[in-house]
């Protein structure tokens, strides 16, 4: 057989004197083949140029070998920071997915669409998805839980479900900021949360409440305001904050982008940050250490995140084992605190 026949899987069978089934398992480098007739296999295909055509390997296994990494619609007029937090997620994602031998697909969804988990699980195009998004995040994971879809979060998990989830430990931040600004003498602490129904900000106020109740000190809701991880909504929530509370000397900001908003805001006002009023951020996203001034925050291990959403969706596909992580997080100190 000349080498411009070697173009299957059964062309190989037949010159290597074994059935089609073996040659895959060769190729794949199975155990289940001696490593005599394996290498004398891989020989064979070395010698001819041959390679698993990848596709066709997926469709006759069932599998895609890609994972979906699904997002928010991107809009650069209101850059988010979900939009920043995914890029420096995704880079652990992608390491996992590489040890695994999977790749990843993005996935950018209207979070009102009912249907895109459909559209790429029942075409085969990806074998699970991670699951990015805060908004209407609640919506969606009921539609993939309804659907029996293999998948996973980022974030805390909803109550009486069962899937896989990898979060920061929330309450602890917020008790890290808060605790962190009471040791600095401030009197009149602000939380400025993101989307007052996401299950991380609840558990980062319960942190920030936990911190003031053990100092002793007032809860005050004039000192509550919302935004939704934008830059644009830390600059209003911080305008609010400060009209409800112009006497306040501190302010606990759920990300790092909406405290460089609230930095802002405060700076314009007349008021010097920290001498007049300290900022702690959330995530520590390179952002945080290179802005103007350098953010105090609390930060999430997002590589490690990254890493674990990759290699545990993979685990619950293979196995059905869920898992729910919570990893830890530290508070930095720098200027702004």
């Amino acid at each position: 057989m000349s080498k411009k026949t070697i173009q299957t899987i059964e062309d190989i069978a037949r010159l290597a004197g074994v059935s089609k089934s073996t040659v895959s398992r060769a190729l794949n480098d199975s155990p289940l083949v001696s490593d005599e007739t394996k290498k004398r296999i891989q020989a064979i295909a070395r010698e001819n140029s041959f390679r698993i055509n990848a596709p066709a390997r997926n469709l006759s296994m069932g599998q895609s070998h890609t994972i979906a990494y699904v997002t928010h619609a991107y809009h650069k007029e209101s850059f988010s920071m979900e939009d920043l937090f995914g890029l420096e997620i995704m880079g652990g994602i992608t390491h996992g997915l590489h040890e695994l031998g999977y790749e990843m697909l993005v996935v950018h969804m209207d979070p009102r669409d009912s249907g895109w988990a459909h559209q790429y699980l029942e075409s085969g195009r990806v074998d699970g998805f991670i699951l990015m998004t805060s908004n209407r995040k609640k919506w969606h994971i009921k539609t993939l839980v309804e659907m029996g879809a293999p998948f996973i979060t980022w974030g805390v998990i909803s109550e009486n479900v069962k899937y896989c989830s990898v979060t920061g430990d929330n309450v602890a931040g917020g008790r890290l900021a808060t605790e962190h600004l009471i040791r600095t003498g401030r009197q009149r602490i602000a939380f400025l949360g993101g989307d007052k129904e996401e299950l991380e900000v609840q558990h980062r106020f319960k942190g920030y409440q936990q911190a003031l109740e053990d100092a002793g000190m007032v809860i005050d809701s004039d000192l509550f305001a919302n935004g939704d991880y934008s830059h644009s909504s830390g600059i209003k929530a911080m305008k609010q904050l400060l009209e409800q509370s112009p006497d306040l000397d501190a302010v606990f900001v759920n990300s790092d982008l909406m405290a460089i908003g609230a930095i802002n805001v405060i700076q314009n006002s007349g008021r010097r940050v920290p001498e007049n009023v300290a900022v702690v951020g959330y995530d520590d996203l390179s952002i945080a250490n290179y802005n103007n001034l350098p953010l105090t925050t609390i930060r999430q291990n997002i590589p490690l995140a990254g890493k674990l959403l990759a290699q545990n969706l993979v685990q619950y596909i293979k196995t059905g084992v869920v898992t729910n992580v919570t990893l830890p997080v530290e508070l930095v100190v720098r200027q702004s605190a």
